[in-house]
Formats: C-alpha cells, structure tokens, sequence
C-alpha cells in the first residue's frame, strides 16, 4: 500500500460544505490548499462567504472564483499552482432540484467535471479524489448497498450526472493514466451545512415554530453520515492513490488505476427517529405536516463499508444523537436562535 500524505491539494467546492470541512482538516495537517469556487446562489451565499472568510484566515490557504466549467481558467490554476493532489467537490447537489433545473446538472455536473478531467490530464497529478453520490444506487433493492453490485438504474438526473461522473473518471484513467477514486456519500450533515437538507430545515422551522414538511415519515431511511467523518475518509484516501486490480469485472475496480468507495455511517435510520432526535436537541416538539414520497427520492439508503475500512482502517461512526446536537448548538450559535 502506497501512502504519500499530500503536499498541494487542488480542492474545488472550497465554500461548499463538505469543501470547507476537508479544506481545514487538510489545513491542520500543513497541506497547502488552493480552494476553488464561484459561490453559486442555489443557496444562501452569505453562508458559503462566511465558510469562505474562516479559511482564509489561515496562511495555508489560497482561493480563486472560478466556475469549474471554465476550462481556460481552470486549467490556468493548474499550471499556476501545480497541485499533488485534487479533491473534487464542486457539483450542482440535490435530487429534487434537478426537477426543475436540469441544466445547472448538465453545467456543474458533466461539463464541470470535464474541465476538471481534462487539466488533470494536462497537468498530470498524483491523485484525483472526486464526490460521487449514494444516489447513484438508484431503484436498487438489495441492502446494504455495496460498491461491487451495479449501479445502473438512477431514478433522478442528479444521480445520473454523478454515476457519469464515475464512468468518464473510469475513461480518463484508462487512458491516461490518471489515478482516480470516487466517494460515493451517503447524507452527510453536521455544522456549517447545506440550508437544502432536510435536518437544516426541520431544525429551522422547529426552532421558528413552524410546520416541517415530512415525505412519507414511517417509510423512509437514511444512512446520515457526521461531516468531520467523511472529511477524515477523504484526508486518508487522498494519501492512497488506486492501483490497477488487472481484469476485472468488478464495479469497484478496474484494470485502470480507478476505484469506488462509499462513505456512510453503515447505520440507516428512520425518518421518524431522526425527526425525534433533532426535537430532542432543539427541546421542541416539531409541527408536522405530512405529504407523499417524491419523485427522484428513494425509501432507504444503507452502506456497506467494508472497502473502506479495508483501505484505511477508518470508518463512519458518529452517532446522529451526537452529530445532530452539534449541528443544533452551530445552528443557535451562528443564526442567534433562540
């Protein structure tokens, strides 16, 4: 097992927040970072402004505004910077936006990712660390979801830009050599997260004693995953570039230097439970209001991680009583709520 700690990381989606927590974890570690982002306003740019604002805090750490689509720039910070190592995070998120915005998919997405492919191929770097989604599991049944079944019958086109992801990361490996690894995440919360997710907007509305919107309550699960948990996966792998696993049919591996892992907490949990643990911490009842389950969104996900502890002795634990009462304090903290 080759293990060389990254000296210059490349990290797009820096003001994100899954970017902004593994932005200062590799910070600590005295890794020189180059964060990349264009604060995109899908939602509040104030608070990617004000994750933006703490990192630059730190000498570490560089920033340029760039659209990743924006290959001529992109590939500028390349060559400026010259990074080791790059960790993409940078996407259009969420499922049931790409509803009604399918372009912004198309855009972030594919020729994003694209841009980003092609200056790794032109600037050739040690390892390319990209996010995937547990989305891309799709109208999969069988439980829990491992990263050797297949993974081709996404039910939403934000899956379907991620599972592309995988697949033109796959060509360029073949190709060209570059050493890739995707993540498939599996919701992931915590501190300084995304006003879009479902706990950030039940702790809202719980704390302003309004009415939470509840998609089919008894029927859903999630494998909620703690942020500082995924950024310590994602600090590890990024020291562990892939090697080839020759021929091979497995979805996980390749014959190229590419390979799949997914990052969840390995522990599905009910909507109902998890409504109860956010009351809990903010010490109010919740006013629901309950409607169907939506297109796009699927009854369970639950990860199977073997892979990942295999691979750095590390895996996903944080409990939701832990990582939700965390939140709620940020959450109180940072807003003034009462």
């Amino acid at each position: 097992m080759t293990h060389v700690s990254p000296q210059r990381v490349l990290l797009t989606g820096a003001a994100g927040f899954v970017g902004f927590h593994v932005t200062q974890a590799l910070l600590a570690q005295g890794v020189e970072v180059l964060g990349i982002d264009n604060l995109t306003p899908y939602y509040d740019p104030a608070l990617k402004q004000a994750r933006l604002d703490r990192l630059l805090t730190h000498n570490g750490f560089a920033f340029e505004p760039i659209d990743i689509a924006d290959h001529h720039a992109l590939q500028a910070a390349f060559a400026s910077f010259r990074p080791d190592v790059v960790i993409h995070l940078a996407a259009q998120a969420g499922v049931r936006y790409s509803l009604d915005n399918p372009r912004a998919y198309a855009h972030s997405n594919l020729d994003g990712f694209l841009s980003v492919l092609e200056a790794c191929r032109h600037h050739p770097v040690r390892h390319l660390v990209y996010a995937s989604s547990s989305s891309v599991y799709g109208a999969n049944a069988k439980l829990p979801f491992s990263e050797h079944d297949g993974a081709d019958h996404p039910v939403s086109l934000y899956a379907a830009t991620k599972r592309a992801n995988e697949l033109m990361a796959h060509s360029y490996s073949q190709l060209y050599g570059i050493p890739a690894t995707g993540l498939r995440f599996f919701t992931v919360y915590g501190p300084w997260g995304r006003p879009d997710m479902a706990y950030f907007k039940f702790t809202k509305a719980i704390l302003e004693g309004k009415p939470i919107e509840v998609y089919a309550e008894s029927e859903m699960s999630r494998d909620f995953t703690y942020v500082d948990d995924v950024s310590e996966a994602i600090v590890r792998l990024a020291a562990l570039p892939p090697e080839p696993a020759g021929q091979s049919n497995d979805p996980a591996t390749a014959a190229a230097p590419w390979r799949i892992y997914n990052i969840g907490n390995h522990t599905p949990v009910r909507l109902d439970r998890f409504i109860a643990v956010i009351e809990a911490a903010c010490g109010r009842a919740a006013i629901k209001r309950h409607l169907p389950m939506q297109p796009g969104d699927v009854r369970a996900t639950y990860a199977n991680v073997s892979d990942l502890m295999a691979r750095v002795d590390f895996r996903p634990d944080t409990p939701i009583e832990t990582g939700i009462a965390r939140f709620v304090a940020w959450y109180r903290e940072f807003y003034g709520a009462a």
